[in-house]
């Protein structure tokens, strides 16, 4: 029976279904991943590894799993893992993408009307015993409605937020390496170049994949573009912004106000300046967190598994050139 090692508990059916066909080791915090040194110990001798994105799986840790045939991980994205250390040995790595697009757009949809209408910001002020008459200047925000959105990144997610801005009459910019005739006429939107949309947008949110080009892909020269009445909304990966620049552009009134699910490290520290700003509404990461999403998850990483396991092609697969090897 092939042994695989599960980085934290998951859904019961998804556990269920690998115990059925392999030997299990399971982390047992559901809040806080394996050190690393667990982490390497626990990869020798085994056939398969199930994780998640905060797992760093990189060449060393590949190198330690004498036996490993698949990885994978429970997530679209996987940089956390080096692929091509994975390829070298003929390991097969595999994602859950698709499945999380309707629940992460719903959450940037969130941030985008907590942002703007400041309702985090209003619920404390309120919480706070502060509120003791209606007034005509409290707690004024920007209107979402007829208002310019711009999308960096029209992958799956993208455009799902796209579909969603059609009720509130936007105009919908957006710009991405590879352009989407067949979106733009589908949901109206227009290409544009990173700094023209950032200058025209009155919110600009991120769906971009986290590569080498990408990181910081909004960096201080980028901030200076965004109007001062604009939202920044990120649910993809939080290495795409240089955070510091980012904190000083909303300390300092350069741009209105932030919604964030994602950030360069998880979890902030106790003095990230994020902490101290009131015109940021900061998740920690739970773009996902539906319970039926989850679920689905969970699912498809054991079903990518189990046939990795089995010698079969898994459906969802990084790297397939492993195979045609």
């Amino acid at each position: 029976m092939s042994k695989v090692y599960i980085t934290r508990p998951l859904a019961k059916e998804a556990m269920d279904m690998i115990r059925a066909e392999a030997e299990v080791v399971v982390w047992p915090e559901p809040e806080m991943p394996p050190s690393r040194d667990v982490l390497m110990e626990q990869v020798r001798g085994i056939d398969g590894l199930l994780c998640l994105l905060t797992d760093r799986i990189d060449a060393e840790v590949i190198g330690a799993a004498d036996k490993l045939r698949v990885i994978s991980n429970y997530a679209v994205g996987y940089d956390n893992i080096d692929v091509a250390a994975a390829s070298s040995r003929k390991i097969l790595v595999c994602n859950t993408p698709g499945i999380l697009t309707e629940t992460t757009a719903d959450l940037t949809w969130a941030l985008i009307m907590a942002a703007a209408r400041r309702v985090v910001q209003a619920d404390r002020y309120l919480r706070a015993g502060k509120w003791q008459s209606w007034s005509p200047q409290l707690m004024l925000g920007q209107d979402v409605h007829g208002a310019t959105l711009g999308l960096v990144g029209f992958g799956r997610v993208g455009q799902a937020v796209a579909r969603r801005a059609k009720g509130f009459g936007m105009r919908l910019l957006y710009c991405d390496v590879v352009r989407k005739s067949e979106a733009e006429q589908e949901l109206g939107a227009e290409f544009a170049e990173l700094p023209d949309l950032l200058r025209a947008s009155d919110i600009v949110s991120l769906h971009a994949p986290l590569t080498e080009q990408t990181h910081h892909l909004i960096g201080p020269a980028e901030l200076t573009l965004m109007k001062p009445t604009a939202i920044f909304i990120n649910t993809a990966r939080g290495s795409l912004v240089h955070q510091r620049a980012l904190a000083a552009a909303l300390r300092e009134g350069r741009i209105f106000a932030a919604g964030l699910d994602v950030y360069d490290v998880e979890p902030l520290t106790p003095d990230d300046p994020f902490l101290e700003l009131d015109n940021v509404v900061l998740l920690p990461h739970i773009g996902s967190a539906s319970v039926a999403t989850r679920g689905r998850m969970a699912t498809t990483a054991a079903e990518n598994l189990l046939a990795g396991l089995r010698g079969e092609r898994p459906r969802h697969l990084a790297n397939p050139e492993v195979l045609s090897s």
